[in-house]
C-alpha cells in the first residue's frame, strides 16, 4: 500500500476516535465539516502538526470556532491580547509581573496555535508562502512587545531605571536582522537580533518601585540583564516547547562582545571597525523596538555604513570571499542537498540581490529595502538586472521558499536538507503539490541549475580572471623582480614610445608617499589593479600618452581604492577611461574631481537625450531624494550635470555629434538645471513665507524669469563656460505674502528667491557646485538691484542703457520662470532692439568699444592669437552681426527672433541685409574658432593659439569688418 494511503487510514482513524471521545470536538466538527480535507492534508505533510493537535485540543478548537483559518491576520496585537482574555486569562497576572514561567507558557501557547494556523493556511492554499513568512515574522514581533516591557518592570525594584539625560525611562532597541528583518522568516527559522540602548550611564531609583535595598548599576549591564531575560522567554525549552531561538551572534564582535550596546558605541564600531559582511547583514535591518528618535537615528547610522555614495563594487570580492566559506562549509559537512546553503539554493538568489543593493543602494535609494521580491522587482525597474532574470529568480525563490517551509513542517526541526528518507520524500512531493518524487526531483534539480547559472553569471570572479590571465611581466613592470632592461624592452615592445620614462612614472607612483602610507586592503588592491591597468593602456593607439595621462587619476583616487576595484570589475569602463585620458584631460580632470562619475563608464556611452527627456530624467531623479534634504537634492542635480556633460564630451570625441549639437545639449542641460534649481528655490521660500502677489495682487503664481545673455542666451556654451544671468519679477511692491507665519513683502520675497538660485547654483557639496553665475549685465551692472521688474528693466534699456548693453540684449533669452513674464521680456527685447538708430552713431559706437576691449583684453603678443579677443578673431564675428541687427531691426524684424549667431547669419542673407556669401563665410569662420575653442577646453587649454594657426581666418574677418563698419583694424 502507498505510504500516503497509509497516512490517510492512520488520519481517519485517530480522527474518528477524537471525535467520539470529545463532545466539544464532534460539534466544532460538524460546524467545520469543510475543514475536514484540509485538516487530514496538514496531518500527512506534518508530524509535528499532527501532534499540536492531538496535544493541544483546546488550542485547535479555538483556532476552529474563531474563523481564523479562513483569513489572514491584521492587527497582531488586538489578536494577542484577545487571545490572552479568551484562553490564558489566569496567566495574565503572572506576566505582568513578569515572571518568566507565566510568560514563557502564554508565548509557547500562542506560538504553538499561530504555527498551525499558518501551515494549515498555506497547504490549504489560503495562503502563498511569502504570506506566512511575513506572518511569522509579525508572530515573533508580538511576542517580544509583549514579553519586554514586563520583564522591564519587574527589574526596576532590583536595579532601579535606565533613565537617560533628560530623565525619561530608555527602552530596549531590538533590532531584527536576516529573515527576520525582511519579513522573510520561515516555519523553524531562528530570530536574529541586535540590542541597542540610546545613552549610557547609571540606573535611578523610581519613586514608588524600587524599595530601600535596591542596588544601582550601569545601564548596560540592565539592559543585558534585560535582554538575556527575553532570550530565555522566547528559547528556553519547557513542556510547552519554545518560541523563537535567538540568535545574537550577529552583533558587534559577535560572542565576544556586549549583549547590548549603546547607540554610540554601535555606531563607533560600524564606523571604525565594520566589516563587508556586515553590510550585507544590515541590508534587511529593521528596529522591532525602541523609542523613535534615538532608534532612528540608529537607523540612519547603519544605513550610511551600509550603502556609500558610490558605486561599491568592492563588495562584490567580499561576497566572493563569503561564497567561498559557504562552499568550504557544504563541502565539509556535506551539505550538497542544503536547498538554503548548496549551490543554486537560496542564499546564491539573496546574494545577488544583497550585492546589487550594495554597489547601487548608495545612489539609488530605492534600493534601500530589506525584502527580496520587491528589491528583485526594482532592480529589473532600474535595468541593473534584466527584467527575465528577475522574474526568473523571484519564481524560483518562492519554490525554494514553499520547499524549505514544507521540509521544515514535517517535523519542525532547523533543517534546510532536501530529505533523503523515502517516506519524508513522499510527504514532501505531496505537499509541494507534485505527482510523484521523481517530478519533485527534477524540479529542484531545473530550479537549482537556473539559480547557479544566474549566480555564476552575475557574481562571477571577473578580476581574478583578469588578473591571472595576464602576462607575467606586466606585474614586473609594477613590482621589478629583475633587471629594469628587461622590463624596459617588454614595454617598448608593447609600443611604448619612450619605455625608460614610462618604467619612471610608474615606479615613482609606486614608491610614493600616498601609495606607501596605504593600509593593507589599499595595497593590495592597487597591487591588483596596476598591472592590469598596463596591460589595458598598451591596447590604446597611444600607450605612453595614455599612461602619462592616468597615473595622476590613479593618485587621485588612491585612497579611494573602492574605485580601483570598480574599474578592475569592468573592464569596459578601464578601456573607456584611457580612451578619455588619450583623447581629453578635461574628461581625466573631471573624473578626477568626482570619481563617483565613473560608473558612467559601466555602459558604452550614447548621445545625451534631447531637452524634454533631460527634464523628465532630473525630475525622477529628484523624486528619488528625500524632499527635506537640500543638500542631498543639489547633490542629484551637481551629479546629473556632471554626468550629461561627460555624455556630451564622450560623443563630441566620438565625432559622433556635430559642434553646434554639443553647444546645444550643453545649452540645454543649463535650462535643466537652472529650471529645477529655480522650483526648488520656490519651494523652500513659499513653504516659509507663503505666497507673493503680482503687480495685479494675485497670489500663487512664481512672476520671475530667468534671463540668459551671452553663451547662454546664445545657446554656445562650452565646457566650463560660467553663465550671465538677469533676474526679473512682477511682485506687488504693496502687497506682503500670504498663508504664513512669517509674512515678507513680495518684492523683498523675489529678491529672496534670486539669493536662494544663486546660493544653491554655487553650493559647493561632495560634487562641486552647479555654475559659475556672472550678474554683471544686469541694469547698472553691478551697482544696480540684483533683481528688477519687467517695468523698471524696459525703462533702463530704453532711457538709460549704452549701446554695448543693447548688443548684449541681442544674445538674450528666457531659460526659466513664468511663461507670461518671458512673453512680456520679449516683447520689450523686440521693443528696444527694434528701435530705429543712426548707422554712423551705432557703427562709432561699436567700434569704439572694440577698441577698449582690443586694449583690455587682446593678447598683445605679435607669435600669439587669443581665438576670441585679438582683431580677426570671435568677437569680431559678434560684433559684425550685433551692429547689423542693430542698425536694421527697425527695418527687417525678423531680426529679432532669434539670439544665436548662426541662425542671425542666416536672417542677414535672407534679408538681404548682408550678401549670401559673406553670412556663409561668416559662419563657417565662426564655427571654425568654436571648434577650436571645444578642442582647447577638453584639452584644458586657454583659447590661444600660435598666431600662425589661423592666419588666413583671420584676415577673412578683418576684411569682412572692413566691408560691413567701415574701419580697419
Amino acid at each position: 500500500m502507498h505510504l500516503l494511503e497509509i497516512l490517510q487510514q492512520q488520519y481517519q482513524q485517530q480522527i474518528a476516535e477524537l471525535l467520539a471521545r470529545e463532545p466539544q470536538w464532534h460539534a466544532a466538527w460538524r460546524a467545520k465539516s469543510s475543514l475536514a480535507e484540509e485538516l487530514c492534508r496538514l496531518w500527512l505533510v506534518s508530524e509535528h502538526g499532527r501532534a499540536l493537535c492531538l496535544q493541544q485540543r483546546d488550542l485547535v478548537l479555538d483556532l476552529l470556532a474563531s474563523g481564523d483559518l479562513e483569513q489572514p491576520r491584521s492587527d497582531w496585537v488586538q489578536h494577542f491580547a484577545a487571545f490572552i482574555a479568551r484562553f490564558a486569562a489566569n496567566q495574565q497576572a503572572d506576566c505582568e509581573r513578569g515572571e518568566l514561567t507565566a510568560l514563557q507558557r502564554v508565548l509557547r501557547w500562542y506560538r504553538q496555535r499561530e504555527w498551525l494556523r499558518i501551515v494549515w493556511r498555506e497547504q490549504s492554499g489560503r495562503a502563498q508562502v511569502m504570506e506566512s513568512c511575513a506572518e511569522l515574522s509579525h508572530l515573533a514581533d508580538v511576542c517580544i512587545h509583549y514579553a519586554l516591557p514586563r520583564l522591564q518592570s519587574a527589574l526596576l525594584p532590583q536595579f532601579g531605571a535606565p533613565l537617560d539625560s533628560s530623565s525619561n525611562e530608555q527602552q530596549l532597541i531590538v533590532l531584527a536582522m536576516g529573515k527576520y528583518g525582511a519579513f522573510e522568516l520561515n516555519l523553524s527559522s531562528d530570530i536574529d537580533v541586535i540590542l541597542a540602548f540610546p545613552e549610557v550611564g547609571d540606573t535611578s531609583a523610581v519613586p514608588a518601585v524600587t524599595p530601600a535595598h535596591w542596588q544601582s548599576c550601569t545601564i548596560q549591564h540592565f539592559f543585558t540583564r534585560l535582554g538575556q531575560q527575553l532570550v530565555a522567554v522566547l528559547e528556553a525549552p519547557t513542556a510547552e516547547g519554545f518560541v523563537f531561538r535567538t540568535d545574537l551572534r550577529l552583533r558587534p564582535y559577535g560572542n565576544a562582545g556586549a549583549i547590548a550596546l549603546s547607540c554610540a558605541a554601535m555606531e563607533e564600531y560600524y564606523h571604525s571597525q565594520g566589516r563587508d559582511w556586515e553590510r550585507f547583514a544590515m541590508i534587511k535591518v529593521r528596529a522591532v523596538t525602541g523609542q523613535a528618535k534615538p532608534t532612528q537615528a540608529l537607523l540612519a547610522t547603519l544605513r550610511a555604513f551600509t550603502y556609500r555614495r558610490y558605486l561599491d563594487f568592492s563588495t562584490l570580492a567580499a561576497l566572493r570571499e563569503l561564497k567561498l566559506q559557504i562552499e568550504q562549509q557544504v563541502r565539509r559537512k556535506g551539505l550538497s542537498n542544503n536547498i538554503k546553503l548548496g549551490s543554486g539554493g537560496i542564499r546564491e538568489i539573496e546574494f545577488i540581490a544583497q550585492v546589487l543593493q550594495v554597489i547601487n543602494g548608495g545612489r539609488q535609494r530605492s534600493l534601500q529595502q530589506a525584502a527580496l521580491l520587491p528589491t528583485l522587482s526594482e532592480l529589473a525597474r532600474l535595468r541593473l538586472l534584466p527584467a527575465a532574470d528577475a522574474q526568473t529568480l523571484a519564481t524560483h525563490y518562492q519554490f525554494l521558499r514553499r520547499l524549505e517551509n514544507a521540509i521544515q513542517a514535517l517535523r519542525d526541526q532547523q533543517t534546510h536538507d532536501y530529505p533523503s528518507a523515502a517516506d519524508d520524500e513522499t510527504r514532501l512531493a505531496y505537499s509541494m503539490g507534485c505527482e510523484d518524487v521523481e517530478q519533485l526531483r527534477a524540479q529542484v534539480s531545473t530550479v537549482r541549475q537556473a539559480v547557479g547559472a544566474l549566480f555564476a553569471n552575475i557574481i562571477q570572479p571577473a578580476a581574478v580572471s583578469q588578473v591571472n590571465a595576464l602576462d607575467n611581466r606586466w606585474q614586473q613592470c609594477w613590482q621589478p623582480e629583475q633587471e629594469l632592461a628587461a622590463v624596459q624592452s617588454w614595454l617598448t615592445e608593447q609600443g611604448f614610445a619612450d619605455a625608460a620614462e614610462s618604467l619612471r612614472q610608474v615606479q615613482a607612483l609606486r614608491t610614493s608617499r600616498q601609495v606607501l602610507s596605504l593600509d593593507r586592503w589599499g595595497r593590495e588592491r592597487l597591487d591588483r589593479f596596476m598591472p592590469c591597468l598596463l596591460a589595458a593602456t598598451a591596447q590604446q593607439p597611444l600607450p605612453q600618452l595614455a599612461l602619462q595621462r592616468v597615473l595622476p587619476f590613479v593618485q587621485t583616487v588612491l585612497r579611494r581604492s573602492a574605485y580601483l576595484v570598480l574599474l578592475l570589475e569592468n573592464p569596459l569602463a578601464l578601456q573607456q577611461l584611457l580612451q578619455f585620458c588619450s583623447a581629453s584631460p578635461w574628461v581625466v580632470d573631471l573624473l578626477s574631481r568626482y570619481p563617483a562619475l565613473l560608473d558612467e563608464l559601466l555602459r558604452p556611452l550614447q548621445q545625451p537625450p534631447p531637452l524634454h527627456e533631460l527634464q523628465q530624467r532630473l525630475q525622477q531623479l529628484l523624486l528619488r531624494a528625500a524632499p527635506d534634504d537640500m543638500e542631498e537634492q543639489l547633490r542629484v542635480i551637481q551629479t546629473f550635470k556632471h554626468e550629461q556633460m561627460l555624455n556630451v564630451a564622450a560623443a563630441e570625441l566620438a565625432q559622433t555629434m556635430p559642434l553646434m549639437q554639443v553647444s546645444d545639449y550643453l545649452t540645454w542641460l543649463a535650462e535643466t538645471v537652472l529650471s529645477e534649481v529655480l522650483s526648488l528655490a520656490w519651494q523652500q521660500l513659499t513653504a516659509r513665507h507663503g505666497f507673493p502677489a503680482n503687480s495685479q495682487g494675485q497670489i500663487g503664481n512664481c512672476d520671475f524669469v530667468v534671463i540668459a545673455y551671452g553663451k547662454l542666451g546664445g545657446l554656445e556654451l562650452n565646457y566650463g563656460s560660467d553663465l550671465d544671468l538677469v533676474f526679473l519679477h512682477d511682485g506687488h511692491s504693496d502687497q506682503d505674502t500670504s498663508n504664513s507665519a512669517a509674512p515678507v513683502n513680495s518684492t523683498a520675497f523675489y529678491v529672496q528667491l534670486a539669493q536662494k538660485v544663486l546660493a544653491l547654483l554655487g553650493t559647493q557639496t561632495l560634487m562641486g557646485k552647479l555654475y559659475d553665475i556672472d550678474l554683471r549685465l544686469r541694469p547698472s551692472g553691478a551697482s544696480g538691484a540684483l533683481v528688477s521688474t519687467l517695468a523698471g528693466f524696459r525703462r533702463y534699456q530704453l532711457e538709460e542703457a549704452w549701446t554695448w548693453e543693447h548688443q548684449a540684449l541681442v544674445r538674450t533669452r528666457v531659460v526659466a520662470g513664468s511663461p507670461t513674464l518671458a512673453a512680456g521680456f520679449a516683447a520689450v527685447r523686440r521693443e528696444v532692439l527694434g528701435k530705429a538708430q543712426p548707422l554712423s552713431q551705432l557703427c562709432s559706437d561699436i567700434i569704439a568699444m572694440r577698441a577698449r576691449m582690443l586694449q583690455q583684453h587682446g593678447s598683445r603678443k605679435a607669435e600669439q592669437f587669443d581665438l576670441k579677443q585679438d582683431a580677426g578673431g570671435l568677437i569680431d564675428i559678434e560684433f559684425i552681426v550685433q551692429y547689423l541687427v542693430l542698425g536694421h531691426a527697425a527695418q527687417y524684424p525678423a531680426l529679432l527672433q532669434w539670439s544665436d549667431n548662426m541662425r542671425l547669419l542666416d536672417t542677414l542673407a535672407q534679408t538681404g541685409v548682408l550678401p549670401v556669401a559673406s553670412a556663409q563665410a561668416l559662419q563657417a569662420l565662426y564655427l571654425r574658432y568654436r571648434s577650436e575653442l571645444h578642442k582647447q577646453a577638453l584639452n584644458l587649454q586657454p583659447a590661444v593659439v600660435a598666431a600662425s594657426q589661423f592666419a588666413e581666418e583671420r584676415q577673412q574677418v578683418r576684411q569682412l569688418w572692413q566691408s560691413v563698419l567701415g574701419n580697419e583694424q
